[in-house]
């Protein structure tokens, strides 16, 4: 009963870091390896249970969503899908042995880029200049890419979509996290999808139960109120737990 009650409570947490900027990863699958989970059918399962929660905030801000570059919303959206199923059916076909000795670099680089993206951003912004735009085949490789990255780990995909649009096309990480929160959903719609009919999730169905309710109540509730919480405050909370956790994966491995 603590144990699934510790993982809704990560949920929760999970759901807001995914509404209001990224970094719900981090929560949900060390919680549920400590529960017992094998890292894949981890990460596949924080993929499941993260989705109620990504869908509630993508309707919470449904409102809001901006334009990302030319391509139109239904093209990145499919796009998205696509690379996510990618990603997805590599996490199934590719040996357990190859996700677990990955799992800790994946942190490692998903931290590196949670601490230093938006420094990069600004330096890279501040090099090419906002005269220079991706066209619409470069906006759309490129979230080909980081979906299949989500389809396959998961971890800051959120905060890598954001520098892309911000360095190529100029939006704003606070105006794009509309768009963000709405590609989010589109890739672990698409994984989930995969993982449901052929990972083991189902074999854990209190554990991933306990995370989904949680992380569906915290994704929408982030979507109002965490967004007024300090951007700093936020950050501080998940790049300290991308570090611990990152730490604790290579020492473990």
């Amino acid at each position: 009963m603590l144990e699934n009650i510790a993982l809704l409570f990560a949920g929760v947490a999970a759901g807001a870091l995914n509404a209001v900027g990224g970094g719900g990863t981090f929560v949900a699958l060390p919680a549920l390896v400590a529960a017992g989970l094998p890292p894949v059918t981890a990460n596949a399962s924080s993929t499941v249970a993260l989705l109620p929660g990504a869908l509630a905030s993508a309707w919470a801000y449904r409102g809001d969503v901006v334009q990302v570059g030319t391509p139109s919303r239904v093209a990145l959206t499919a796009t998205s899908l696509l690379g996510s199923a990618l990603g997805a059916g590599l996490l199934l076909v590719l040996p357990a042995a190859s996700f677990d000795a990955a799992v800790p670099w994946l942190l490692a680089f998903a931290t590196v880029v949670l601490a230093f993206g938006r420094t990069l951003s600004r330096m890279l912004t501040a090099a090419v200049g906002r005269s220079v735009e991706l066209g619409s085949w470069s906006v759309l490789i490129g979230q080909f890419v980081l979906a299949g990255y989500g389809g396959y780990f998961g971890g800051a995909v959120g905060i890598l979509m954001l520098a892309l649009w911000n360095v190529g096309l100029g939006i704003d990480p606070a105006t794009g996290n509309s768009a963000r929160v709405v590609q989010l959903a589109a890739i672990y719609a698409t994984a989930a999808g995969f993982f449901l009919i052929a990972s083991d999730v189902l074999s854990y169905p209190v554990q991933v139960a306990s995370v989904l309710i949680g992380a569906a109540a915290g994704g929408f509730a982030g979507a109002h109120w965490a967004r007024r919480l300090p951007p700093a405050v936020l950050r501080g909370v998940v790049l300290t737990t991308a570090i611990t956790m990152t730490i604790l994966y290579f020492a473990k491995g």
